[in-house]
């Protein structure tokens, strides 16, 4: 045989392997069969849909589980019916099979919460959204939806069999999420936009403590209050403690006590649970191969080996906090005592006199009336107002920061300032041959 001939050979064979694999013959085991042996018309049914969704009969499968719905509505084999549907729908995949997925695993729950299928079905759920999480710098949508359904199968089901594994995928979605936050960070930190990026890592720093980069945070927190002023000393020691003391192996640790030294500061003592936690996760953590270095860089799912693979994670909401350049309620570092609080709660109320705009005065007119009694009181203020100039703190620090800028001399001044200067022979006295002529 040549080589053409066995190239032939290998595609005819191919192709019938695939032409094969499409018309079902390759089997896939159900998860949840009923082994009860009956020859009950119900049962038959459920047992005829098992065997068209194990080789990909999706639609077949799904008729045939709604016959058994609509015909035998008493049937104990009901609720794994309604779940089968579900995992119909989950094995063909695709945008719109994992949307009506979900949608029939929710129903599932609803009308079943007692049932051990029900955990199953949940974590179904947040399978969906974690198969389908993209890159920290991408969009983070089925990630944060993924962290929602894995919080709801520990709050619900915590005793269930899938709770260890939703707890670890978790930790995964969190060291996604914390990355993302963690880029903004050094954006920020990188322009120059120090009170943005002290926030985003003190909030990344609270909130997702597992972050494997989290001591890497904590450490440009505390750069961008250096660069912040002697104000912030108190909020840049606070981020060299928290690194002695919670992340004791991490590199950045004999910097942070030298800082706190040179500050005459308290150096804290390591916590040996973090000790522990942090010698665990050296030793557990997987490294990335050359190939799979060269694979993710087009992938698009990210990469979660430096994820946690211990500890508890975080079961609250991420919420951002406001920067120190934003005097809020309770009192930013270097913000005016006594001063207006900017407050994010939005009220409002129904008025039930609708003529109310027409007979009230409009704030936007100023009457010569008011206009001079306006300039009057700015008259008398401006003394108040230049005695306490004194008095005030310093401004709040700005994420854009002015550089002054270089005068440029225009090339068409030069001439005209050069006609304009008188020369010097005109101003000298006329010569003797001159004057007596």
């Amino acid at each position: 045989m040549n080589v053409r001939s066995l190239v032939q050979y290998t595609l005819a064979i191919g192709t019938i392997a695939v032409l094969l694999a499409g018309c079902g013959l390759k089997r896939h085991p159900y998860e949840n069969p009923i082994a009860k042996d009956t020859q009950q018309p119900d049962k038959v049914l459920f047992d005829k849909a098992v065997h068209d969704l194990e080789h990909s009969r999706f639609e077949i499968a799904r008729l045939t589980l709604q016959t058994l719905i609509n015909t035998y509505d008493t049937s104990e084999y009901l609720a794994k019916a309604k779940l089968a549907i579900a995992d119909s729908w989950f094995r063909e995949g695709g945008a719109h099979g994992l949307a009506q997925a979900e949608a029939e695993y929710k129903d599932f729950i609803l009308f079943y919460p007692q049932m051990e299928e029900s955990a199953e079905a949940q974590e179904r759920v947040c399978d969906i959204h974690y198969k389908q999480m993209e890159k920290a710098d991408r969009d983070e949508d089925h990630a944060l939806r993924a962290q929602a359904e894995c919080r709801q199968l520990l709050v619900q089901f915590p005793n269930s069999k899938f709770a260890p594994a939703a707890q670890q995928r978790l930790r995964d979605i969190q060291e996604v999420l914390a990355d993302g936050e963690f880029r903004v960070g050094m954006m920020y930190h990188n322009k120059g936009a120090f009170p943005a990026a002290a926030n985003r890592f003190e909030g990344l720093a609270q909130q997702y403590p597992l972050y494997s980069q989290a001591d890497e945070a904590l450490w440009n927190m505390a750069d961008s209050y250096r660069r912040m002023g002697d104000r912030f000393e108190n909020s840049e020691v606070a981020a060299y403690t928290k690194i002695v003391k919670d992340y004791p192996l991490s590199v950045h640790v004999e910097a942070a006590k030298d800082r706190l030294e040179a500050m005459k500061r308290p150096v804290p003592e390591a916590d040996p649970t973090a000790v522990a936690r942090m010698k665990y996760e050296l030793e557990n953590r997987k490294k990335a191969g050359i190939p799979s270095r060269v694979i993710e860089t087009f992938a698009s799912r990210p990469d979660v080996r430096l994820a946690a693979k211990s500890g508890t994670p975080a079961m609250q909401t991420f919420q951002p906090t406001l920067p120190v350049s934003i005097p809020n309620a309770a009192g930013a570092p270097g913000s005016t005592p006594g001063g207006n609080s900017v407050s994010a709660e939005v009220s409002a109320a129904v008025v039930n006199n609708t003529s109310t705009l027409d007979q009230g005065k409009d704030a936007r007119a100023n009457p010569p009336a008011a206009n001079a009694a306006l300039g009057t009181a700015a008259a008398a203020s401006q003394n108040e107002t230049a005695a306490a100039a004194d008095q005030q703190p310093q401004p709040l620090p700005t994420n854009h920061a002015v550089k002054p800028k270089k005068q440029k001399k225009s090339k068409k001044q030069q001439p005209a300032a050069a006609a304009s200067t008188p020369p010097a022979a005109a101003t000298t006295a006329p010569p003797a041959a001159q004057s007596q002529k």
